[in-house]
């Protein structure tokens, strides 16, 4: 009996030992991710993680959800301050530039050493490259990503006389069918100029000829003359126009007025698209942006990012994490499961994805307008930059200023601001 509980106890300590050493060799991440508890976002990222640590027993991920994009990137930071960093984060693709000054990213261009995974590093779309490479190097992989696409209402069309199968192709097509979609109760057009204005903006700008800001984060084109005209045809939707409500349009209710039946077309992210798609109880189409010299949209959304303070081990398990997120597999789940950019042509090859848009075409509108598309507005001291667009857009708008002085004031405030980078 003595041998016997003698050895019951000699097992155990070594059970206890193997359990201690192996959980001592599990690599842990914390990543920070911006979107809100229970969402359903959440959930589709919570079962990536589950099967990538089914897949991957070595390592254990802590997966925070912070809220929006600001959140994700004030809560990173201040975790590395505080001295218990994350690893890795999705944080928005504008990012880059302060988190370059700020220290705070290593670039995937001094991880990345085999041939395999140079390969992977160059198989995403290259206009979803564009905010994450500078000073010659990749500091960002791009995962929910989006453009601005046009959602419009096919039967509102039908009711008003236009074909539902051809929403507007130029500004003034838009600005035609949005006078006969305008009624007592439904307006014809809504773009949204609160939350991301200088988003909006930048579509505008690019269809009319101009970028905002130049390719090294130094220097913004606020006052060319062809962004100009686009503010003002922005004003002038609403203000010469009338298909648009005056005042500033609130990001955040846009979607509810679409489905209610506020707005006949409305200009919102693509990462709405399957929540139209569940909501919507009429008929409804998506199309790229309308052009005015050419089509055009900034890039949006969030891209991943790996901290500076990380070991090499924990360095090794993000990167095999973000391949795991980043694989053409799970780009088409998460692609079908919220309206978001397959990252990769990859992804639209997989049986999944190609099903899905072969079934559902609004699907492939923001991919396809990838052709025309631009990097979203970033630059050094972006968060106050954006501000001063932000704020010169919103103040055009609601009849505050005339839209050439508000955008020279700007471009020389930002000007300021960006005078020790070049």
């Amino acid at each position: 009996m003595f041998r016997f509980v003698k050895r019951a106890a000699l097992v155990s300590v070594l059970a206890a030992s193997f359990l201690s050493s192996a959980n001592a060799q599990k690599t842990e991440l914390t990543m920070y991710y911006p979107i809100s508890v229970g969402g359903p976002l959440t959930k589709i990222v919570d079962s990536m993680v589950e099967e990538f640590e089914k897949q991957n027993p070595d390592i254990d991920v802590n997966a925070i959800y912070a809220g929006n994009y600001n959140d994700a990137r004030i809560k990173s930071l201040a975790a590395l301050k505080a001295g218990q960093p994350a690893q890795l984060a999705v944080m928005f693709s504008i990012d880059t530039y302060d988190l370059i000054e700020q220290d705070a990213i290593i670039s995937f261009s001094d991880i990345v050493k085999s041939d395999k995974d140079k390969e992977w590093l160059n198989s995403f779309y290259p206009a979803l490259m564009e905010n994450g490479t500078t000073l010659g190097k990749v500091w960002a992989i791009p995962f929910q990503r989006s453009t601005i696409i046009m959602y419009y209402n096919k039967d509102a069309f039908r009711k008003a006389g236009l074909d539902p199968n051809k929403p507007p192709k130029d500004w003034d097509e838009m600005v035609t069918m949005g006078k006969k979609l305008t009624t007592n109760d439904q307006w014809g057009l809504m773009i949204p100029s609160t939350g991301y204005p200088y988003w909006m903006f930048g579509a505008l700008a690019k269809q009319n000829g101009e970028i905002l800001m130049n390719s090294e984060g130094t220097k913004t084109y606020f006052d060319n003359p062809n962004v100009v005209k686009a503010l003002e045809y922005w004003k002038d939707l609403s203000n010469k126009y009338n298909i648009m409500p005056k005042g500033t349009i609130e990001w955040g209710t846009l979607r509810k007025n679409f489905l209610s039946g506020k707005t006949a077309m409305m200009w919102h992210s693509t990462g709405n698209l399957t929540a139209v798609k569940n909501e919507a109880t009429f008929d409804f189409g998506v199309a790229m942006l309308p052009a005015s010299k050419m089509r055009g949209t900034p890039t949006g959304g969030g891209n991943f990012y790996i901290f500076k303070k990380t070991t090499p081990q924990e360095r090794e398990a993000s990167m095999r994490l973000i391949k795991f997120m980043t694989s053409p597999e799970n780009s088409a789940k998460w692609s079908m499961g919220t309206g978001y950019i397959g990252i990769s042509k990859a992804a639209y090859n997989t049986p999944d994805l190609k099903k899905y848009v072969e079934e559902f075409p609004p699907a492939k509108v923001a991919r396809d307008q990838l052709e025309f598309a631009t990097a979203e507005l970033s630059t050094y001291q972006t968060g106050r930059v954006r501000k001063i667009l932000d704020d010169t857009i919103q103040a055009v708008l609601t009849d505050k200023k005339e839209p050439k002085e508000a955008l020279e004031e700007a471009q020389k405030e930002a000007s300021k601001l960006l005078r020790n980078y070049k």
